[in-house]
């Protein structure tokens, strides 16, 4: 099972801004919660990553959507190239860390000249497999559930929420977002029918496990979970848990003692 958030290793840091003219601009939050040094050969160019996706290690997976982000921003300034050390700065970790993790997929940088932006963006994309939509089934419709439904964020991005779902019939035909509310018994054959792969739970904890194990029957390959409970799924399925309890919890340990 690929389950289990990654751990909070020190405070978040803003940059410094004493470094380079891009952070004084830009200056964006730092990742470093994540930036964790990276085990393992770095001398393997990945061009079999796509078959063999257990050769990359899952910290380096969860970094890649930072980078990206950080160079569209740079994009939509109209900024063309960035240098390793650069978008570390802005990134909040090393230079050699950001090449370690693309040494993973290719050579993208050429020495003294450094990344083209939009190149790579668009790599990193076709890695996450972020050049296509992806429909995702929420099930869960309460207050959280409805949040979710009705978040923005999605609608610019490579995700689409295609079908809601929930088990109180009082909710069944409810209309948010355009959707139809439907009973958690037509799950499974709406994934399946429609080629969801990707599931949402926002139930509350003590059906989220029931929740799963039907997107499980009903294909799915990637589950986002909010309800605070471990999910135990087959091997092939991908379990990202966001809790925002815990994570109040393992940042207050960081906070000065009076």
């Amino acid at each position: 099972m690929t389950s289990n958030s990654p751990g909070i290793n020190g405070k978040s840091d803003r940059i410094s801004g004493q470094g380079s003219a891009l952070d004084d601009r830009y200056g964006n939050r730092s990742a470093a919660s994540l930036l964790e040094p990276v085990p393992g050969s770095l001398s393997r160019l990945s061009e079999s990553y796509e078959s063999d996706a257990s050769a990359i290690p899952d910290i380096v997976i969860r970094r890649l959507p930072i980078y990206v982000r950080t160079l569209k921003g740079l994009t939509d300034r109209e900024i063309g190239s960035v240098s390793s050390d650069e978008l570390a700065e802005l990134i909040g970790v090393t230079a050699a860390q950001i090449r370690r993790d693309l040494s993973y997929f290719g050579k993208f940088g050429k020495q003294g000249k450094g990344y083209d932006i939009a190149f790579l963006a668009k790599e990193i994309d076709r890695i996450l497999r972020l050049d296509r939509q992806w429909p995702v089934a929420l099930c869960g419709m309460g207050k959280l559930g409805h949040a979710i439904a009705n978040y923005r964020g999605f609608s610019p991005s490579s995700f689409s929420i295609v079908a809601l779902f929930d088990r109180h019939a009082d909710r069944s035909g409810e209309q948010v977002n355009d959707l139809e509310i439907r009973p958690i018994d037509d799950l499974v054959e709406t994934m399946q029918r429609e080629g969801i792969k990707i599931g949402i739970i926002a139930t509350p904890k003590i059906h989220a496990q029931e929740t799963a194990e039907l997107m499980v029957e009903g294909g799915v390959e990637a589950i986002l979970n909010y309800a605070p409970v471990i999910l135990k799924v087959p091997e092939h399925v991908t379990v990202r848990e966001i809790d925002p309890v815990s994570a109040l919890q393992s940042m207050t340990y960081y906070i000065d003692r009076d």
